[in-house]
């Protein structure tokens, strides 16, 4: 609302629905308002919108930075955010240095030349923003991080966001419900239940015992993990 209104001048009495409208269909409000028409730089929306967010409520988590660090497998950041945004929250949480690198909006949604590109394709996509909970949002995301999605856990708390990374091969797991949903394969209330959880993620993956356990810790331990932050 605070960017719809005075940069775009949309009336504020129409804002709350067609806000609404947009994320339904098009995954968040910016792609949406790109996909109908609307035109501004995405580094001011951004700026903008984040700018306004309430970053001092976010606190250091020592739990959850214990739990990432000691976790010996590949974690990446999946986030609909620009990389001011993201950086900004996990310093906030202290958290910033356990993964190896951030899919950001930027990442997604690189800085291209729009009439060179109509001239290539002879139009534009109707959506011109890469953004979760598409399809093309997590093609993109596997491709840049050499991601095999058969082989990762996918921790988010949309439940959109997790019911297209089941339909593309992820094994995905619900947080902040305690009930799993379609497309969810495990549900966690708190990302702190982690270990719990999963704890033949941490455990040795070369065991030599040949029974069950063994077998579902040697093939956890080809997961790599992807995480959603929000602020």
């Amino acid at each position: 609302m605070e960017f719809m209104v005075p940069k775009l001048g949309i009336e504020e009495d129409k804002v709350v629905e067609l806000n609404q409208l947009l994320y339904r269909k098009y995954g968040t409000s910016m792609a949406g308002l790109k996909a109908i028409g609307y035109e501004f730089d995405n580094d001011e929306y951004h700026s903008y919108v984040h700018g306004r967010l309430p970053y001092e409520n976010l606190k250091p988590d020592p739990v959850l930075r214990n739990l990432l660090l000691s976790l010996p497998f590949r974690k990446l950041v999946f986030s609909n955010g620009d990389d001011v945004h993201v950086v900004k929250a996990l310093k906030r949480l202290g958290i910033e240095d356990c993964f190896e690198r951030i899919i950001s909006f930027e990442t997604l949604n690189p800085k291209t030349n729009e009439a060179e590109v109509s001239c290539v394709t002879g139009h534009l996509s109707e959506n011109l923003v890469i953004c979760k909970p598409t399809e093309i949002a997590f093609e993109k995301a596997f491709d840049i991080a050499q991601l095999n999605p058969h082989k990762s856990l996918f921790f988010d708390d949309s439940i959109r966001n997790i019911q297209t990374g089941k339909v593309m091969g992820l094994h995905t797991v619900l947080v902040g419900k305690s009930r799993k949903v379609d497309g969810s394969d495990y549900a966690l209330e708190s990302i702190h239940n982690m270990k719990e959880a999963f704890p033949e993620l941490w455990l040795e993956s070369n065991s030599n015992n040949n029974n069950e356990k063994s077998k579902r810790i040697s093939y956890a331990a080809q997961f790599s993990i992807a995480t959603s932050v929000e602020a």
